[in-house]
């Protein structure tokens, strides 16, 4: 009967994310974190594309001395209009951080699923691995790296993702572990399924609600990292508009001309704000679900 019923199964869960994410945009902390996040969203996406058209100049170019009343919100400390920055500032540091945390969910996925399902000693060494990496800090791994390789792009996309992976491989494993004794998957065994096949098609689908989880909790890590990097001069480098580099640049005149620092630092605050809320919203909405409630 059990084998009958698998496909019904798994059919039938595949389909978990639209309801988690109906349940979740039902409470009003998730609304106020989609605002947030939408709107700063379409402030770094629509940004570049507005520029020169909506202030007149581009993110390098000099229109005035430095920490100057010119423009909507003055200049900067090379003399270049902070909101012409500011619009052109964000793009890099969502998709950073997007590529970023997709590449640490797609390592860290494929490595807690395969510990999970191996089960003893491939299990025993992976997660082993794992914690060794988990004992190294995030923030002294990436200044080790970025110094060797250098602050570009690719580089921060990497170790940022490298350092999310073994976290998300922990949840992972947890969460298949508590799938891979179903009776469906026990029938798939019995039919001699390929492993790789359970774990696209049966497994996979059954743990989206604690990996929907950790994508918001480590995209909101992202964010900070990558601007934290760019702050400390490890992430973007100059002349480019980041708004991690316009906190460095533009601190040492934060009385005299604050709107440098202050709009970046809202911007990440709402983004990081926005993520957090939805990433709450959801863990409870993926709980409420698992527990049946309505």
């Amino acid at each position: 009967m059990s084998v009958i019923e698998s496909p019904v199964q798994g059919a039938g869960e595949a389909v978990k994310p639209k309801r988690i994410f109906a349940r979740m945009m039902r409470q009003r902390q998730a609304k106020i974190g989609m605002a947030l996040t939408v709107l700063v969203l379409l402030v770094a996406l629509a940004g570049p594309l507005v520029l020169p058209w909506l202030t007149g100049s581009t993110s390098t170019e000099f229109t005035g001395r430095p920490f100057k009343d010119v423009g909507v919100f003055g200049t900067d400390n090379l003399g270049r209009d902070v909101f012409s920055r500011f619009l052109d500032g964000g793009l890099r540091l969502i998709i950073y951080s997007a590529l970023a945390t997709l590449l640490g969910m797609v390592i860290g996925v494929a490595v807690g699923m395969t510990a999970a399902y191996s089960g003893s000693k491939v299990d025993s060494l992976i997660m082993r691995s794992n914690d060794v990496l988990l004992a190294l800090p995030q923030l002294v791994f990436a200044l080790l790296a970025i110094t060797v390789l250098g602050p570009k792009g690719w580089v921060l996309v990497v170790v940022i993702g490298v350092t999310h992976a073994p976290r998300v491989a922990r949840v992972t494993r947890s969460a298949t572990s508590s799938v891979i004794t179903e009776d469906y998957i026990r029938a798939s065994e019995m039919y001699a399924v390929p492993r790789w096949k359970i774990l696209a098609s049966e497994v996979l689908p059954n743990i989206t609600g604690p990996l929907m989880v950790e994508l918001g909790l480590r995209m909101t890590y992202s964010i900070g990292f990558v601007a934290s990097l760019s702050f400390l001069g490890l992430g973007m480098q100059p002349p480019t508009a980041d708004w991690g580099l316009m906190i460095n640049e533009n601190r040492i005149a934060l009385v005299i001309q604050p709107w440098g620092v202050l709009l970046p630092v809202l911007a990440i605050a709402l983004l990081t704000v926005g993520t957090n809320l939805l990433t709450d919203s959801l863990a409870r909405a993926s709980a409420n679900l698992n527990a049946g409630k309505n």
